[in-house]
């Protein structure tokens, strides 16, 4: 009867120190996971900032197709709408 509670009793300290072994890895999973939504997020930001100059450079040279001039013009005209509205707060 005492060797039982004494191998319960070993088997259930493997299976907490197994418990805090998966925490610790799961604490560096979350923190990963963490760095690589940070990452993704900035190269996501840097490829919408090199789209916006291509379309300035094609709008510029006069060589963007019409689909694409549409929807550039509609980003550049809700930018100066946005400033209009930063100017006329910062006016009153």
């Amino acid at each position: 009867m005492l060797d039982q509670i004494q191998h319960i009793t070993k088997r259930v300290k493997e299976r907490l120190r197994e418990l805090e072994s998966l925490k610790v890895q799961q604490q560096k999973q979350v923190e990963l996971i963490q760095q690589l939504k940070a990452k993704n997020e900035a190269l996501e930001e840097q490829v919408r900032t090199l789209q916006e100059q291509k379309n300035i450079l094609l709008s510029a040279a006069g060589k963007m197709p019409e689909a694409d001039k549409a929807a550039f013009e509609s980003t550049i005209n809700k930018y100066i709408r946005d400033l209009d509205k930063c100017i006329g707060l910062l006016s009153e």
